[in-house]
């Protein structure tokens, strides 16, 4: 008996991926700042959804289910000791192709800062993801969150304070 296309899993992750995939790769971007680990990091998150198969109570449950799988890759990823001596942030541009140059500056400013506000900024700004469901996503409290977005805010302005001096 042959099923339909509906009911493989196959048809489930390339859904999956044709509405999160591009999504998924700028969280990688903004946690790893290189086109290759950030692509690695995609497919890895797909492939889990493949071998995993697990059940979502809606588009909700499965987005923030992706997005804490990715971000928790990257932690790994970053985590390596070859990946410690050098984040090299080439890629950005084509995570931003086609933005002003203004926008390039302030994507290149957001993947320079330290990873812990890096993941909330980009979350926050990029994402549209309100801080409720950042707080569950990366597992840290929503006073953390609002801790992080504030930090991170502050060292984006003193950047480019010190970049207009």
């Amino acid at each position: 008996m042959q099923h339909s296309s509906m009911t493989r899993p196959e048809n489930h992750v390339m859904k999956s991926f044709e509405r999160y995939g591009s999504m998924l790769y700028r969280i990688a971007m903004a946690h790893l700042g290189n086109r290759e680990d950030a692509e690695e990091a995609t497919q890895d998150t797909f492939i889990k959804l493949m071998e995993k198969a697990p059940v979502f109570k809606d588009a909700e449950h499965q987005k923030a289910w992706l997005i804490r799988v990715i971000t928790n890759h990257c932690k790994t990823m970053l985590g390596r000791s070859w990946r410690r001596r050098e984040i090299k942030l080439d890629g950005a541009e084509t995570a931003a192709a086609g933005d002003a140059p203004e926008e390039m500056a302030l994507l290149q400013l957001v993947l320079s800062l330290p990873v812990k506000y890096r993941a909330v900024i980009h979350l926050y700004y990029y994402e549209d993801i309100p801080v409720q469901d950042i707080s569950r996503i990366l597992e840290i409290s929503e006073s953390a969150v609002k801790m992080r977005l504030q930090r991170g805010r502050h060292l984006l302005r003193l950047e480019l304070e010190g970049a207009e001096a």
